[in-house]
């Protein structure tokens, strides 16, 4: 940040402040006939919002289901639902939520499952990597890795534990795969 910016947004913060030190007690007397009452304040979510353009698919039961699967085992490995909405979204990506198993002519290596995991790579068996809690586990255990995952954006922490070919490509799936986590954490 260049100092001439930096010091004109101090200024207008300080006379913002300094306004509602002088104002603020005068304000509050103005009118003593009208009920003071608490004003809700909107608060930021720690979660970063979606980058660049969203994509949205309709699920299917399969889809859906291991959508359930995914949180379950986010769940279990003692993670918030950050984990779970960056894990759903790499799924997204990788397979649109689609246990996949060998592709022929059309996979990419010998990638598998949820999250295209390579068994070549060390992600485990084709039988480990074609479950979906297994697969997750997976994912969460790369995840977890990663330091400041929690707070940095969702294609990065993604790329990070995938090494894809199109690291920016997670990013579109956000904002669904956090609707489909409010949609079912709880139930």
């Amino acid at each position: 940040m260049n100092t001439i910016f930096r010091k004109s947004m101090l200024s207008v913060a300080g006379l913002a402040f300094a306004g509602g030190v002088f104002a603020g007690p005068i304000a509050a007397h103005a009118n003593p006939a009208v009920d003071a009452k608490p004003v809700a304040v909107a608060v930021q979510s720690a979660a970063p919002k979606p980058q660049g353009d969203q994509s949205h698919i309709s699920l299917n039961d399969e889809q859906t289901a291991n959508v359930k699967a995914i949180i379950a085992a986010t769940k279990k490995a003692g993670l918030p639902e950050r984990a779970a909405v960056i894990s759903i979204a790499t799924s997204l990506q990788e397979s649109k939520l689609e246990d996949l198993g060998h592709l022929g002519d059309m996979n990419d290596h010998d990638s598998l499952g949820l999250f295209q995991q390579r068994p070549s790579s060390g992600w485990g068996t084709p039988e480990q990597i074609t479950d979906p809690e297994y697969s997750t586990t997976a994912f969460l255990k790369g995840l977890k890795q990663v330091d400041g995952w929690q707070d940095m954006p969702l294609t990065d922490a993604a790329q990070t534990v995938q090494v894809s070919a199109y690291p920016d490509a997670y990013a579109q799936w956000e904002q669904q795969a956090t609707d489909l986590v409010g949609q079912h954490w709880n139930s």
